[in-house]
């Protein structure tokens, strides 16, 4: 028999254990865990370090895998993520991930993408607001804030409730050219602006531990009002690895590695 006809003879044997194979199968084969990581989400990632790395680490190190980060630009929306990220992979030729973090657990977010399973929430999102606290010594409305500066990154849900709160009382006091909350927080801390407004991450990354701030919810009607969970999502095929990931992640919050690993971050973490 051929050279060639024997290698397709061998690949017709091994056709049906790969058609059998599972997602977490592959994974292991591989020997190695695909993470999608968002670019530039600080303090989660920025510039390749942050939270969502060392977790991505820690749940590959607890499959027994090598972390393999795959790091790229977030889409218009998280239907496009989802799409790029999980499911088919990016139209640039790279991806799709074993799993991807930083996604929200949202019933309607889940609905709409039926082709991945989100789940594993480890970290509870706010909108917040930080305030030197002898310039502003406390905060019942943002109504107090008229003529205040205040530093909030413009393209942000932070900036779009302030621009629009007390009838657009505040919008010309408000210093929008951050490019996100941790900037923001860093004028603050500065003392550039009295005020500072943005995620509730990006405000503790900063602000965190200093006793001249105080850190709160953004006292606006519009705000929602428990935040949002991010956790992971898969494909929605992938149900062994999305329990072993599960599972990984279980452990992580119960011997306090993921507390440890917010911490370098300079967040309190809490179970979700």
């Amino acid at each position: 028999m051929r050279r060639r006809d024997l290698l397709g003879a061998a690949a017709l044997g091994a056709l049906p254990g790969m058609l059998s194979a599972t997602p977490l199968d592959k994974v292991k084969a591989r020997g190695a865990l695909v993470v999608g990581l968002y670019k530039e989400m600080p303090p989660f990632n920025a510039g390749g370090a942050g939270i969502d790395v060392e977790l991505g680490r820690a749940l590959a190190e607890a499959l027994g895998l090598k972390f393999s980060p795959l790091p790229f630009s977030a889409g218009e929306n998280m239907d496009d993520d989802l799409r790029n990220m999980v499911w088919r992979g990016h139209y640039l030729g790279f991806g799709p991930a074993d799993v991807l973090l930083h996604v929200p657990v949202d019933r309607p977010l889940m609905q709409a993408n039926p082709q991945v399973a989100i789940f594993g929430p480890y970290w509870r999102e706010r909108v917040a607001i930080a305030r030197r606290i002898e310039r502003v010594p406390s905060l019942d409305s943002l109504a107090q804030l008229a003529g205040t500066p205040v530093a909030v990154p413009g393209q942000s849900l932070a900036g779009w409730l302030l621009i629009g709160a007390e009838g657009g009382a505040l919008r010309d006091s408000l210093q929008t050219h951050w490019a996100d909350g941790v900037e923001a927080a860093q004028a603050l801390r500065r003392g550039e602006v009295p005020v500072a407004a943005g995620l509730l991450s990006e405000l503790q990354s900063v602000l965190r531990g200093d006793a001249r701030f105080a850190i709160e919810p953004l006292p606006a009607p519009r705000a929602p009002k428990d935040g949002w969970a991010v956790g992971m999502a898969v494909k929605k095929d992938a149900g062994e690895l999305a329990q072993a990931l599960k599972g990984a992640l279980d452990q992580l919050a119960a011997g306090g590695r993921l507390a440890e690993i917010f911490a370098q971050g300079n967040l309190a973490w809490r179970a979700v």
